[in-house]
């Protein structure tokens, strides 16, 4: 038991050595799907006007050419801001912002669900089920600790901070 003991605090004294990569390895994802996103909008042709009357108000009332420019440039300056961890938390709250009306128009179906088998069969990754609402969910969560704890060590926020003081 005392050998256990010993391997735990080990390890646990060299696994808290590398808190400030979990923060990272999370904004380089979220930047590398966002930057994707952003990227996609840019190049290609706006297709908001086909699903604007399912945006969550207020945004179903702004112009579709309006919400596709402030999707894209969120996303591709969301990302840039991410990346280099700089103004992380309005970063990570707009794109929770966006992603949540991006679910709510495209990956949870228009006549809702019936029943929580329904609900629970969205939770996918595919376009079985009714839903689809498995990634939405999944960058939301990812957003939360980003959103609470900031952007880590490893980021031009953190500079700033230590700067200020």
């Amino acid at each position: 038991m005392n050998f256990m003991m010993k391997w735990d605090t080990r390890f646990r004294q060299t696994v808290s050595q590398f808190t400030d990569v979990g923060p990272l390895v999370l904004r380089l994802l979220l930047a590398w799907e966002y930057w994707e996103a952003g990227s996609t909008k840019f190049n290609g042709t706006n297709w908001f006007q086909h699903i604007q009357d399912k945006f969550p108000f207020p945004f179903s009332i702004i112009d579709p050419d309006i919400s596709w420019f402030l999707a894209t440039w969120f996303e591709i300056l969301g990302a840039i801001a991410l990346l280099i961890g700089l103004g992380t938390r309005y970063a990570s709250l707009s794109l929770i912002v966006l992603t949540i009306v991006a679910a709510i128009a495209v990956h949870i179906p228009p006549e809702g669900w019936s029943s929580v088998s329904d609900m629970l069969s969205g939770y996918a990754i595919s376009d079985e089920g009714k839903g689809n609402y498995k990634l939405p969910l999944i960058y939301i969560v990812m957003f939360i600790p980003l959103l609470v704890m900031g952007p880590g060590r490893i980021s031009i926020d953190f500079l700033i901070a230590r700067g200020n003081k």
